[in-house]
């Protein structure tokens, strides 16, 4: 099984596919520029996917799929690409959800995203998240800022990953990649160790919850620059969940740090172009400036929006403001900008 399961992640690769699902009961499906497509007619069965799964897993980590029952880990094909491999049961039997990962790193202009992008990671210290659902291309995003700091910047660089997608050859900067349950424990242990490593950049791959992000909070008020993700939909989302994951006791305290390390927020969605052929990135981008400092501080979020809007010129728009821009550009159709934006906005 493990050469027909390379033969169908070499397949997908080579039709651009971002995900391979396999389940019981239905052909391998890749998703291609966001859309499910079914490829051969034989139907998986039970004993096929726990043939791939003992086949490709490794051998350390056997045990603790039988605790947790899903597991996260990377795979590799030589010659093709790496992959993002998450296993779990579902009724009783194992399925793979499988991300796969270029090997090379595209570059933010690749990316098309805004270029204030390398102005936001050219700062000495502070939290810069980048946010979005599932498949939105975070990691993706990070990777790219990344390459492009080690392409220009003396830094020593430490990530944190669950598992580690792109790989990074040293440059300019020193890159050490740990990977969650093979290098370290946890997020919070690996960020705690970080802080004796000398970095002068630390990712943490997902914040997950209060002692994460606490300790990314804490690295960021100490001198080191802390790139992070969230699942959250837009900028004011991503502040206040933040705020909302500490103790009420606690929120006063952490809205006014978050008003001082806080540098920047991406939020990013992946649209579908009107050629059908490729994704574009459509943003919300939010500096943290004086004025956005100050609405952090006294708990007026609402209003972050307003600033949004009106600060153009400071690298900032929103979500809506990005989508008309790619309408005007006829890069997407209506129908595809149209559940992201308000009603009568076009």
């Amino acid at each position: 099984m493990r050469r027909k399961f390379d033969e169908w992640l070499t397949a997908a690769y080579q039709q651009e596919a971002s995900d391979v699902h396999l389940t019981i009961g239905k052909a391998p499906i890749f998703r291609v520029n966001g859309n499910l497509m079914e490829q051969e007619k034989a139907k998986l069965k039970p004993s096929d996917t726990e043939k791939i799964v003992k086949e490709i897993i490794p051998d350390e980590l056997s045990q603790q799929l039988a605790e947790r029952r899903e597991l996260d880990f990377s795979y590799g094909i030589d010659g093709v690409s790496r992959f993002r491999i998450n296993t779990f049961y579902q009724r009783g039997q194992l399925s793979l959800a499988i991300r796969i990962v270029p090997t090379s790193i595209p570059s933010i202009e690749a990316l098309y995203l805004p270029q204030i992008a390398k102005e936001i990671i050219r700062k000495p210290q502070g939290l810069v998240l980048v946010t979005g659902p599932t498949g939105s291309g975070k990691s993706t995003t990070l990777a790219s800022m990344i390459d492009y700091m080690n392409q220009t910047m003396k830094k020593h660089i430490i990530t944190l990953e669950d598992p580690i997608e792109y790989m990074h050859t040293h440059n300019q900067s020193v890159i050490d990649q740990r990977e969650i349950g093979f290098d370290t424990n946890s997020f919070v242990n690996g960020l705690r160790a970080s802080l004796r490593q000398d970095p002068d950049v630390i990712l943490v791959g997902e914040m997950r919850d209060l002692e994460t992000i606490s300790t990314a909070i804490t690295a960021a008020e100490t001198g080191h620059l802390v790139l992070g993700t969230l699942h959250t939909t837009d900028a004011v989302s991503t502040i206040e969940r933040i705020i909302d994951v500490f103790p009420a006791e606690q929120q006063t305290q952490i809205r006014i740090q978050l008003s001082t390390i806080l540098e920047a927020v991406i939020s990013q969605r992946l649209l579908i172009t009107k050629d059908n052929r490729e994704r574009r990135v459509a943003t919300e981008v939010l500096i943290n400036t004086p004025a956005v400092k100050n609405l952090i501080r006294n708990e007026k979020l609402h209003q972050v929006q307003n600033v949004l809007q009106t600060s153009k010129y400071q690298g900032m728009h929103t979500l809506e403001m990005d989508l008309k821009r790619l309408l005007q550009e006829d890069q997407i159709a209506y129908e595809t900008a149209a559940p992201f934006m308000k009603e009568g906005s076009f």
